[in-house]
């Protein structure tokens, strides 16, 4: 069960950022939606709402979540540059996925959220300077944490939800 929920492990960050690594984790985030779009879009609508695993969130349902989600992080974010080591709101993702938009909002309407919302997050970390990255937020889950490893949870988040998609189309032979 593990292998199916975390096809990618658990999210281990990299202590002390070089710029470098800072840059390539960055320059990952214009590409989340276009991947997520392309993964998605061969699907059948019916295929969305199969779960990716048993008693797991459908296909439609990670999709929403990961906007919820982003818009989280990017205002756990900002907060963290304009306060010192604020605490991150948390949130039921499992009770929010049992809401009646993640059924009914199509799936698109959560991609171009992600796609402006991004936008806007690229504008802001482009702006940042490296001593920034030090800045930190608290959230009840992860603790204290830099806005550097908070960016890496961001990119990490993506690439897990994701792989979970991936895995249930590989299982289910879609495409």
């Amino acid at each position: 069960m593990d292998a199916i929920r975390f096809p990618i492990g658990q999210f281990e960050a990299i202590v002390n950022l070089t710029n470098e690594e800072r840059i390539a984790i960055t320059e990952q985030i214009p590409e989340i939606t276009k991947k997520l779009r392309e993964t998605i879009s061969k699907l059948k609508p019916e295929q969305l709402d199969v779960p990716y695993r048993q008693d797991g969130w459908t296909i439609k349902q990670i999709v929403h979540h990961l906007a919820d989600n982003d818009m989280n992080a990017y205002l756990r974010f900002k907060k963290a540059l304009t306060e010192d080591e604020p605490m991150g709101q948390s949130y039921r993702e499992d009770l929010w996925a049992e809401l009646s938009d993640y059924g009914q909002v199509p799936v698109e309407n959560s991609i171009v959220l992600m796609e402006t919302l991004h936008l806007r997050f690229m504008i802001l970390i482009h702006a940042l300077k490296p001593e920034d990255f030090q800045r930190k937020l608290r959230t009840q889950v992860l603790g204290s944490v830099t806005l550097d490893v908070a960016l890496q949870r961001f990119v990490w988040h993506h690439r897990h939800h994701f792989a979970q998609i991936e895995s249930l189309i590989g299982r289910k032979a879609w495409l």
